[in-house]
């Protein structure tokens, strides 16, 4: 039996395998011209077998062997047989024989080359290349023979061309169907577009992959022929996007393995420097326990010190001979670094480069190395030749320069961002030749979660599915309940295990709750992926097409989108408005508000450790410090301000200057002629001595009466123990009383003589005021002069 005549035979379970080299079954030269000339003897008319064709001619015997496999082949398509297709594939079968004619060969010995040039790059190419009587349905039949009798699988080279027609054919319909309707399963499950039954695009690609597997069997797609599909390039543009979701859906039917991650997406590894410096940063790297995004930075820093020490300190380009001595030269030397120094890659550094580098880029670099020996010493890899907590040390000149500053966004910008997300719509999203890249539910509640929940980019990408609970009074409700305790809910949302620690809960704005709520309602069903801080399979709430949403899709796009819909640039003069800085923002207002939250409550919203990690977040405005200070009443606190009566005829007739008094300080029970009054021991406890003048006496009266009077303030320090008698109350005013018990007036007795005189207790001054007084402090006043005002004052 003749090659091909198997390979036909064996197709009924739609796979058509070429075991063989069809070479080898080619005759002798003296047999192929006899062919040859038999198709030149049977004509055009004869091998087209038209109506007037001659069956009994003698050519047909001599032409046996190539005839039979390419009738066998086209009786095994699996295509409905009319009129038209009929003349096709017989025009197919004449086309290929007048080749094998010309070429002088069978034609199960031609190349993918040769089978290209018959069939053509293109409809055009095809019609140039195959006889005038050829038309184009002629095209799809001759493709059949190609893959069928020639092995011929580069249908890349073919340009526009119905895959899936070809497939439908040497498949079986019903099968090909089949197999995509599988992959198209899984697809729809995750939420691809690639799922939906008017897509064509699946079954394009699909159709192709198995033409070039030679079967439609999805358990027979290994992940080689994937690997080869894009080495080769056989497919290009959208195809490899649809591929990739291919290979996916197949790898979850446990045919092959998922897709490697794609080249391109992150920058190339760090590199460069000494070869057995590199050795040694590639072995820590190797070793650390460290996050890989923190191993990733450190070794590029490490790599970045290899590289200063190949250029500076040749010996020490080896690990193993560093001493204190080069490490003393190392912080020196990174002192006085700019941007781009012993840089591998100053792409994205921009107008920065050539700028000092700043104290916190050289703390984390002096880190980073001091890490590294650290672990090298811990792990027995060095010797402890000096200490590197002590000699890689951050000089105070640095750390002088470290502290907390949050880069706040100002309130009016981020008024406009929440804005712009509440108000989100389908219109705003930004789309792609193929739509939207995720539904909008899941975009608005990222959006909100990043605005409302405070959390960093990787926490928020990491949230859990059900991550939202509703409670009112300790009692969980559903999120959706009608019930009138439901409007009072708290909304809470878990956060799982973080950058400083395990996993808590926190209370959240119920909008955040609900737009979450509405994402899991429209949510597809996703399969279960790695967290990678915990290592555990989860079910990610913002996960779409069975993969993650990127932690950068809100630096990347979220935060330009609602820039653009709330027309704020993108950037302030603290830099880009970035993630992480939404969440020193919401610090630092709940620190602020009208009822703030305390620096410990702050820390356990953002789920700090500590509270030090909690203040490089929590920034006090200009406002709250304003109204503190103004509170807190420093200046009032230590000065008062008296009223004092100028008698303005004294001074103008010349009595003040003979002694007759010219200024009274009003105390409110009575006055004060004491001209250094402010000096006095006693002016907040009056003693009653010669120069006090009560407010009820003939003298006293006489002096208000007068109309040459101007009121005037002055303005009187407080010592401690007067500022207490103010603050403190009646036990502050008992113990001034008695320390001034023995000091003497301003007319020279004490106020204990004047008392065994037979005067009354000390009169405080009650009408000392800084603008206007706080209400318990006047209280305090009122409460000194009943305490101390006699209730009937002799006159002076």
């Amino acid at each position: 039996m003749n090659a091909p005549l198997a390979v036909a035979a064996g197709a009924g379970d739609g796979r058509w395998r070429w075991p063989i080299d069809p070479g080898s079954y080619d005759t002798t030269p003296a047999v192929r011209a006899a062919e040859a000339a038999a198709i030149a003897d049977l004509g055009v008319d004869n091998l087209r077998r038209l109506a007037r064709h001659d069956p009994a001619a003698a050519g047909w015997r001599l032409i046996r062997r190539l005839l039979r496999p390419l009738d066998d082949a086209a009786a095994a398509l699996q295509s409905p047989l009319t009129s038209h297709r009929r003349r096709a594939m017989l025009d197919a079968t004449a086309v290929v024989l007048l080749r094998c004619a010309q070429a002088g060969r069978s034609y199960w010995a031609w190349t993918e080359e040769e089978w290209a040039g018959l069939l053509g790059r293109d409809q055009d190419g095809f019609r140039t290349a195959a006889p005038a009587w050829a038309d184009d349905a002629v095209r799809p039949y001759l493709a059949a023979h190609a893959f069928v009798l020639g092995g011929f699988t580069a249908f890349c080279q073919l340009g526009s061309f119905s895959r899936l027609t070809l497939a439908w054919r040497v498949f079986g319909r019903d099968r090909v169907d089949g197999e995509i309707g599988r992959i198209r399963a899984v697809l729809a499950e995750w939420g691809y577009r690639l799922g939906r039954g008017d897509d064509t695009l699946l079954p394009m690609v699909a159709c192709q992959v198995f033409l070039l597997n030679r079967s439609p069997h999805l358990e027979e797609l290994g992940t080689g022929l994937f690997d080869r599909i894009r080495s080769d390039r056989l497919l290009g543009g959208v195809r490899l996007n649809t591929l990739h979701a291919m290979q996916r859906a197949v790898a979850y039917l446990g045919f092959c393995d998922p897709p490697a991650p794609r080249a391109g997406r992150r920058p190339d590894r760090a590199s460069g420097g000494p070869a057995e410096w590199e050795r040694w940063v590639d072995r820590w790297y190797a070793t650390s326990t460290l996050t890989p995004r923190a191993r990733g930075g450190i070794r590029a820093t490490l790599l970045k010190a290899g590289r200063w020490a190949a250029a500076e300190h040749a010996e020490a380009a080896d690990p193993d001979a560093w001493t204190r001595q080069t490490c003393a030269a190392w912080i020196a030397a990174l002192d006085r670094m700019s941007v781009g120094d012993y840089a591998q890659r100053t792409a994205g550094l921009q107008d920065r480069i050539g700028k000092p580098l700043q104290a916190s880029a050289k703390a984390a670099q002096l880190s980073a190395v001091r890490t590294f020996f650290r672990d090298c010493q811990e792990w027995e890899w060095l010797p402890r030749r000096f200490d590197p907590q002590r000699a890689l040390g951050t000089p105070r000149s640095v750390t002088a320069l470290l502290g907390p500053n949050p880069r706040v966004i100002a309130d009016e910008v981020w008024a406009k961002l929440l804005w712009a997300g509440l108000n989100l719509e389908t219109a705003d999203l930004p789309e792609a030749q193929a739509g939207h890249f995720y539904p909008f539910e899941l975009v608005r509640a990222l959006t909100l979660t990043w605005l409302f929940s405070g959390q960093r980019s990787d926490e928020i990408a990491r949230l859990r599915l059900g991550c939202i609970r509703w409670q009112h009074d300790g009692n969980p409700i559903a999120g959706d309940c009608l019930q009138v305790l439901a409007r009072d809910a708290v909304c809470l949302l878990d956060v799982p295990a973080h950058k400083t620690g395990t996993a808590f809960t926190k209370p959240v704005d119920p909008i955040l709750g609900q737009a979450i709520e509405a994402w899991q309602a429209a949510r597809p069903r996703q399969p279960q992926l790695t967290d990678r801080r915990t290592g555990e399979r989860a079910d990610l709430l913002f996960a779409f097409r069975a993969r993650r949403v990127s932690t950068a899709y809100i630096n990347n796009t979220v935060i330009p989108m609602l820039c653009r819909k709330a027309a704020v640039p993108a950037a302030d003069v603290r830099g880009s408005i970035t993630s992480h800085r939404a969440r020193s923002t919401i610090a630092s207002q709940l620190y602020n508000a009208k009822e703030p939250m305390t620096l410990f409550e702050l820390q356990a919203w953002l789920g700090h450790r500590s509270p030090q990690s909690t203040q490089f977040y929590a920034k006090i405005s200009a406002q709250t410090l304003t109204r503190a200070y103004a509170d807190a009443g420093y200046f009032s606190r230590n000065v008062r301000t008296i009223e004092v009566l100028i008698d303005r005829n004294a001074v103008v007739s010349g009595a003040a200057a003979s002694g007759e008094p010219w200024q009274h300080y009003d105390l409110g029970h009575g006055y004060c002629t004491y001209s250094f009054f402010e000096q006095c021991p006693h002016r907040m406890a009056c003693a009653r001595c010669d120069f006090y003048t009560p407010k009820d006496s003939a003298k006293a009266q006489l002096l208000e009466a007068k109309t040459n009077l101007q009121k005037m303030t002055a303005a009187i320090p407080l010592t401690e123990d007067e500022r207490a008698a103010v603050d403190d109350g009646q036990a502050a005013i008992d113990r001034l009383l008695g320390r001034l018990a023995d000091t003497p007036t301003p007319a020279g007795p004490t106020p204990r003589q004047l008392a065994a005189t037979g005067t009354d207790r000390l009169l405080p001054v009650i009408d000392v005021r800084h603008g206007k007084p706080r209400q318990n402090r006047t209280n305090l006043f009122h409460r000194m002069m009943r305490l101390t005002w006699p209730s009937t004052a002799p006159e002076l």
